[in-house]
């Protein structure tokens, strides 16, 4: 197939602050991107919620703005790569087309009573064995449960055969096809706990197990396949959807990580570790989630995950909750400003603990203030604790490998920290490698869109001309900050259980 020069790939990125619609050129680059933010709505203490509505009509604006500024139409795309927040879910009527309630956010833990009754029942390790996931509220599986029940006892009114679930990327497939396609791709759907890891289809003991109808679910497809094309009555032209992949996935495709382990880390809302386990399900003793890295041609790449729930969304937390900084540009600086932290660790479990613990009960805190601790001090303990974070990841990769991770390559908005990203070398002892695009979830999308349309024909020659824009040593105090892990790790432990 043959793209002319002034085609471009269209990513659609859907983030949990905000989504982005982003044009890549023949080479790769960026050509132009807009963004808006997304509205957080927290109805009770550990619960969130998206309005999918907004998410849909901030699309089709971000959209219109990329091609404004780029003074492009819409038929100058060859192909849109969809990438998005995950296990975030939704159920909505087909007839309707509207959502029949908020989306329940991957970071609520209203569901952690049901995980608590399944774990009772004996339910976790078969739940695991099938999925490869770790029973928690961070999935999709008790949030469609939850919005099923829901959905009976408040408008009963409601016929089921006219509902359909999805997560995002199946809402936005949807709706840009203009209702005609219901489907998702194995990266997505292996996030929900209820896709089978072996089969690759979904379990039908689960669906069972959590009340939920299989004529609710979306069709399962590959990775970097032809999903549909745009409706032209919204977008003005047909244009094809030839990627869908989960966010951290498609930041693993984008560093080029398509052989056995090559890791990276995107910094986002939470922190994520994905090292490639290549064509065979690689399992954890560590606590590490077995997933789908992405599917083409009748063939998976699969991988071991690391999933931090609170990174960047504690810098935001700093920013509009208790309001210590005005934005988090300013963190640098301020972090600078001190020399350590005087004494202050703090424990990001805003949204309980992810990896490597998996407790739901832990909740955020700061230990060892004392009347000399400023606010400085505040915000260098939390982006300490991000590091940290990430150093207890890669501990549990180290232990379960045979081969140490010897460098993590690095993306998202919190990695143009270079406070972040030094203090991330110096504690985990090896280097760190930061691309001059930071947006690899959108270029990972873009790389899948434009490979399966024949608009880029080499993947190994794309990857190849990704710049780096730097690498971050251990410096001279990677020894003392390896030593305060210790310290950290102590906070954490009295975070944990907090919740009965």
């Amino acid at each position: 197939m043959t793209i002319k020069q002034d085609k471009y790939i269209l990513a659609i990125d859907l983030g949990t602050t905000g989504n982005r619609a982003i044009l890549f050129d023949k080479e790769g680059a960026i050509a132009g991107q807009a963004y808006k933010e997304l509205t957080q709505h927290y109805p009770h203490p550990g619960w969130l919620e998206h309005d999918a509505t907004e998410i849909w009509q901030d699309t089709r604006s971000v959209i219109d703005q990329v091609l404004e500024k780029k003074q492009i139409e819409i038929t100058a795309i060859a192909a849109i790569g969809l990438t998005v927040q995950r296990e975030t879910c939704l159920l909505w009527d087909k007839t309707t087309g509207k959502p029949l309630h908020k989306a329940i956010v991957w970071q609520d833990r209203r569901t952690s009573d049901m995980c608590r009754q399944l774990r009772e029942q004996g339910k976790a390790q078969a739940i695991t064995e099938r999925t490869g996931l770790i029973l928690d509220p961070y999935f999709s599986a008790t949030k469609l449960a939850w919005l099923i029940n829901w959905v009976k006892e408040n408008t009963p009114s409601v016929n089921f055969d006219n509902v359909i679930a999805g997560t995002v990327d199946t809402w936005m497939l949807w709706k840009l096809t203009g209702g005609k396609v219901h489907a998702t791709d194995h990266s997505n759907a292996c996030r929900t706990m209820l896709m089978n890891l072996n089969t690759l289809g979904w379990d039908t003991d689960l669906l069972e197990l959590f009340g939920i109808p299989p004529t609710l679910m979306p069709e399962i497809k590959e990775s970097m396949s032809y999903f549909g094309h745009t409706d032209a009555e919204i977008l003005g032209a047909e244009i094809p959807i030839t990627a869908i992949f989960g966010d951290q996935q498609a930041s693993l495709f984008a560093h080029g990580c398509n052989r056995p382990g090559l890791l990276k880390c995107t910094y986002g809302t939470g922190s994520f570790l994905i090292v490639q386990a290549g064509k065979e399900v690689l399992r954890s003793k560590n606590k590490l989630l077995s997933t789908v890295a992405w599917t083409k041609d009748n063939s998976a790449n699969y991988a071991l995950e690391g999933a931090i729930f609170t990174s960047g969304a504690a810098v935001q937390w700093l920013r509009d909750g208790i309001k210590l900084i005005n934005s988090a540009a300013e963190t640098e600086a301020l972090c600078r400003q001190v020399s350590d932290t005087d004494g202050v660790y703090f424990v990001p479990a805003l949204s309980g603990l992810g990896a490597p613990h998996w407790d739901m009960s832990a909740r955020g805190a700061f230990l060892g203030i004392t009347g000399g601790v400023q606010r400085e001090h505040m915000v260098r303990a939390v982006l300490e604790a991000i590091a940290y974070q990430v150093k207890e990841v890669v501990e549990a990769i180290n232990k379960g490998s045979d081969m140490g991770v010897a460098r993590l390559k690095v993306d998202g908005g919190a990695s143009q920290n270079n406070f972040l990203m030094q203090f991330q070398a110096d504690a985990l002892g090896i280097p760190v490698e930061r691309p001059v695009v930071l947006d690899a979830t959108a270029q990972g999308a873009a790389f899948g869109a434009g490979l399966t349309v024949g608009f880029w024909d080499d993947y190994d020659a794309l990857i190849a001309t990704r710049k780096i824009d730097q690498i971050f040593n251990p410096g001279e105090n990677a020894l003392h900050i390896q030593e305060n892990f210790i310290h950290w790790q102590r906070a954490v432990e009295r975070a944990k259980n907090w919740i009965q």
